[in-house]
């Protein structure tokens, strides 16, 4: 169990009283969206999508978060048979996936494994050491990826353009590409990891050629103005580093600007308690895109306010906070104290503990 900031009690500290406009909580413009604040959902795995199919509690869980004129960013979503990395997480491939989300984005709008035992696909065809499970203790042995060919890397693309096309269906407003934290593309981006000697490995513009194919072809099907992206050039989440990431991160938000999509997603480096990276290491890469930069990775409300003040962020990105808050728009507003929000329950499959049954407000304290 993790222990909550008493935001209340530090009150007379914070530059930003009640009395004066609280920069997480003013209006923005994004594309064809006008938000009502800058505090934005994060995407947050949480495996309770059985089968890969979304579940009806989902449906609780997206709608105690909304609130009018409020950013969520879904789950990460499994976009194709060969994309599975955990069980229990949600799919987009099937008709049957389709269907299910659509209840689930209607809620939110009214209030205004790898098949037949293949190997995992990769950039890289080396090892995953075993890894620590969510509870601290279980060991997970990882299967050896299988490097893809260069003639198989269009189907991966083309599965991420289709995965967008029923995500609009869903009813979804527009797609997140996901291409952070050691998953597919990110495998691709970072040095560490991509040991290719085709036209997707080597030199920078190499390594980033997978991603910005995917994002050409879901802009393209879907528009430019219904598309985001996340990329975590600091981390080396299941050992996708990267030797020069300052430079990896400035590459890719000057190359985005070329498709027009509407934001970048970025996590800052100190989410990864990287000390010899202060926050403002994501400036330059604000500066360089020119759609909207929303900033994540460990955001307080203090951090927050002071990034959009400072002009380093549009929006915040809070993923913790707004998983065991789902109030939490108001909580900053009113700048009381949080709810404390518990790792064991993170990964469970339990429909309700964890997940749904975070208290809101009393009313006595709003």
């Amino acid at each position: 169990m993790e222990k909550a900031l008493e935001y209340g009690q530090e009150e007379q500290h914070s530059q930003y009283h009640h009395q004066q406009p609280i920069p997480l909580l003013t209006p923005y413009k994004l594309g064809n969206f006008q938000l009502s604040h800058r505090i934005v959902l994060a995407p947050l795995t949480r495996q309770r999508s059985y089968d890969n199919v979304p579940q009806p509690h989902a449906k609780l869980y997206y709608s105690q978060r909304t609130t009018k004129g409020g950013l969520l960013i879904a789950e990460a979503t499994v976009i194709s048979e060969t994309a599975r990395g955990y069980e229990s997480t949600p799919g987009i491939w099937t008709k049957e996936q389709v269907e299910a989300w659509k209840p689930i984005v209607d809620a939110v709008h009214a209030r205004d494994f790898q098949p037949n035992g293949q190997a995992p696909i990769s950039s890289t065809d080396k090892l995953l050491p075993s890894q620590i499970q969510a509870d601290g203790v279980s060991v997970h042995e990882c299967s050896p990826p299988r490097r893809l060919k260069i003639e198989e890397i269009p189907q991966i693309v083309d599965d991420f353009r289709l995965a967008a096309i029923n995500a609009i269906e869903a009813g979804f407003d527009g797609v997140e590409i996901h291409g952070a934290h050691g998953y597919i593309i990110d495998q691709f981006l970072k040095d560490q990891i991509n040991d290719r000697t085709d036209e997707y490995g080597g030199k920078l513009e190499n390594r980033c050629r997978f991603a910005l194919e995917i994002v050409e072809a879901v802009s393209t099907a879907i528009g430019p103005d219904r598309v985001g992206i996340k990329l975590s050039p600091f981390d080396d989440y299941n050992e996708s580093g990267d030797s020069n990431p300052h430079a990896l991160g400035l590459y890719m938000a000057e190359a985005l600007n070329k498709y027009g999509i509407l934001y970048c997603h970025m996590v800052k480096p100190r989410f990864w308690e990287k000390a010899d990276y202060p926050d403002e290491s994501l400036l330059p890469m604000r500066k360089a895109f020119k759609g909207t930069f929303i900033a994540g990775g460990g955001y307080d409300r203090e951090d927050g306010n002071e990034a959009v003040a400072e002009n380093r962020a549009d929006l915040i990105a809070y993923g913790r906070f707004f998983w065991a808050n789902p109030d939490l728009p108001k909580r900053f507003e009113l700048n009381v104290p949080l709810n404390e929000y518990s790792r064991e329950t993170f990964y469970t499959p339990d429909p309700v503990a964890g997940y749904t049954d975070y208290p809101f407000l009393d009313s006595s304290d709003a």
